[in-house]
């Protein structure tokens, strides 16, 4: 089940209008869903460790995709060290986009969470451009440059500013741009498909973020957190880790269908919502005139 190719020898193919909405919609909703019960679960419950929640969604992608491999529901190749090869550097962009943006949904209210995403939109834009020698019209650089300008407003006047909030979500930025351009590049290599590269992804890194985890003192803290026999917490716990799976799957559906820019515009219209939201949600929105009304400007 590998996809077409999308390199420069072989033209990507066209795919239907409907195919092309209904993959983006796919991804706008299970995104906005898995920002809020992750919001939840990291600062309304105040767990400690989003690396534990990360490793906890790669995972159920490694088991889904496992058994739905072994019930032959799913088809990719099996691992071998060509495996490597052919998916490398996604695995570490992977890892870099994963912990970079619970890390930022922990540190940042949802509203400047939102708007600091907005970044991506630029780095995409630059990476397809170098990497998948693709041109852009006059008129979408000048708006995707508004857009990023826009953004000046509201960080200014940001009265709960963390530096390493920002740190995270402006490397988030960078790891989101550069995994969505390599996935629309990978997804023509034989043998992987949509399915491989979810599941090698998840498969190459769980471990070494595992030892991760446990060499920093992470993995202790998740361990003893308090509310593990919480019902209402392990209810969202569960539903963040089958998120993890969906969000993944969703895009690298809609980059499948459409480019990696329309991917991350698609994210960031879904934003708009999420920051409305998230000035209600998490309790750690300060509200300032000038900000709200930043927000609303972009």
């Amino acid at each position: 089940m590998s996809a077409m190719s999308t390199s420069a020898n072989f033209p990507e193919p066209e795919h239907s209008g409907l195919l092309k909405f209904l993959s983006a919609a796919f991804y706008a909703v299970s995104s906005f869903l898995i920002i809020v019960v992750n919001k939840t679960i990291l600062t309304n419950y105040r767990f400690p460790s989003y690396m534990f929640l990360g490793i906890g969604q790669m995972t159920t992608t490694i088991l889904i995709l496992y058994f739905a491999k072994m019930n032959q529901t799913v088809h990719f190749q099996d691992f071998d060290r060509s495996v490597l090869v052919k998916i490398f550097p996604l695995p570490l962009l992977y890892v870099g986009n994963h912990i970079t943006g619970l890390a930022s949904t922990k540190k940042l209210s949802l509203p400047m969470f939102t708007v600091l995403r907005k970044f991506t939109i630029l780095m995409t834009m630059i990476m397809e451009a170098r990497l998948l020698r693709k041109t852009f019209p006059n008129r979408l650089i000048y708006s995707v440059l508004a857009i990023v300008f826009g953004i000046a407003n509201p960080d200014i006047s940001d009265l709960a500013f963390d530096a390493e909030g920002y740190t995270f979500i402006l490397l988030n930025d960078v790891f989101t741009a550069a995994s969505g351009v390599y996935t629309k590049k990978k997804l023509g290599t034989e043998g992987l498909g949509k399915y491989g590269i979810l599941f090698y992804n998840a498969f190459i890194i769980v471990i070494p973020t595992l030892l991760a985890s446990a060499f920093t003192g992470d993995l202790h803290k998740a361990i003893t957190y308090e509310h593990w026999l919480n019902a209402p917490f392990v209810s969202c716990f569960l539903i963040s880790c089958l998120m993890g799976f969906v969000l993944m799957y969703s895009i690298v559906l809609c980059s499948h269908y459409n480019s990696a820019l329309t991917t991350t515009v698609v994210g960031a219209i879904k934003n708009v919502a999420v920051a409305y939201i998230g000035m209600f949600l998490g309790g750690d929105y300060l509200f300032s005139w000038t900000n709200f009304l930043g927000l609303n400007i972009w």
